[in-house]
């Protein structure tokens, strides 16, 4: 069981931006800005291409979804989308608040921010996700 499967069964806290029956987002805590999010399947499948095309496609709309609560609650220019599974065996969508295409770069100092923080910008994201 993966990482990610154990935050999606309650087993590891996480700051949960969103979720539905098939898919869940929430804050990387190891953010390269502020905001950076993580979407991914329920269903753990270790590549992101090798979805079966239903859910591949339920968790793009997710994913646009999540990517419009981050534009409107955390100020950047784009929210930019990283597609990289190297390190956890769980398909997964990196959501990233951008002011410049630089920021995009995870050999970026990683933001360090408080629980306090980063709860209050979980809740900021949680509260503009739409059905």
């Amino acid at each position: 069981m993966s990482i990610f499967s154990r935050i999606i069964a309650g087993e590891i806290p996480c700051f949960k931006v969103a979720e539905d029956e098939n898919c869940f987002a929430f804050l990387d805590i190891n953010p390269i800005a502020e905001g950076h999010t993580l979407v991914v399947p329920k269903k753990e499948v270790d590549y992101l291409f090798d979805l079966d095309d239903t859910n591949y496609l339920r968790l793009m709309a997710f994913a646009k979804k999540v990517s419009k609560a981050i534009k409107n609650s955390v100020e950047c220019k784009r929210v930019g989308v990283a597609v990289l599974g190297m390190e956890v065996p769980h398909a997964h969508i990196h959501l990233i608040p951008l002011q410049k295409e630089s920021d995009l770069s995870f050999s970026n100092p990683k933001k360090e921010l408080s629980k306090d923080e980063m709860e209050a910008i979980a809740r900021r994201i949680s509260a503009q996700v739409v059905d």
